[in-house]
């Protein structure tokens, strides 16, 4: 991934938590005749290990699962909020239209673990993690049978992270009044994603929610 240095993410901590919140991954791999990509949610093991690593599972109808066993290696997208910037937020002329984005690509090698009580055991932890945020979490619990049959369907897989890079593109390379006008208008637009990504300003750029416009003082930007 390009990533100029303003807008480079090394703090392992950070990226971690990334995953964690935006864990909806696309993962990308290739075969002798073609390039891969499936979409799925993926947990993060071992965080705060030597060998941290993403697990997840693919229908078992689904071929890249074959393709990602015999793959030297595989990428895992995990895309977060973005928007697009309007030149008119900014107090500094001439600009042009941009897209703030944040992004986290994992590398590594897939190891295939087509074993069922491995699958049962990550399909719980899966269940247990996005179920606590419903107001009346699903138990899950099933008939016996009927849920040995779906995790029979399923194989799951295991990627040893080898390399992570993060890219937050939060208009660093900007001057302090233009981040700050960029950042109310998102907060003030009616889109969530546009709002979802000035959270992330705020936070990464350590902008406090009563900040004062008329200062554009982003001392605390990183």
């Amino acid at each position: 991934m390009y990533i100029p240095k303003a807008f480079e993410v090394t703090d392992t901590r950070i990226l971690h938590q990334f995953i964690e919140a935006h864990s909806f991954a696309t993962i990308v791999s290739n075969d002798a005749d073609a390039m891969l990509a499936s979409h799925v949610p993926l947990t993060l093991e071992h965080a705060g290990g030597a060998h941290p690593s993403l697990a997840g599972h693919f229908a078992r109808a689904n071929p890249h699962w074959r393709a990602l066993a015999a793959s030297r290696q595989c990428l895992a997208i995990f895309n977060g909020p973005h928007s697009y910037i309007s030149p008119s937020w900014y107090a500094t002329a001439p600009a042009v239209p941009t897209w703030n984005y944040a992004a986290v690509h994992v590398y590594g090698r897939a190891r295939i673990i087509d074993d069922s009580a491995w699958v049962a055991g990550l399909l719980d932890r899966m269940i247990a993690i996005y179920e606590a945020r419903q107001a009346r979490p699903w138990p899950g619990i099933l008939p016996v049978e009927f849920r040995a049959k779906l995790t029979e369907a399923i194989v799951g897989f295991e990627i040893e992270i080898d390399r992570i890079e993060g890219k937050f593109k939060l208009g660093q390379n900007r001057p302090a009044e233009d981040q700050l006008g960029a950042l109310r208008n998102l907060e003030r637009g009616g889109d969530a994603a546009a709002r979802e990504l000035a959270s992330l300003i705020r936070s990464h750029l350590e902008i406090p929610p009563d900040h004062d416009d008329r200062r554009a003082d982003l001392g605390g930007a990183k």
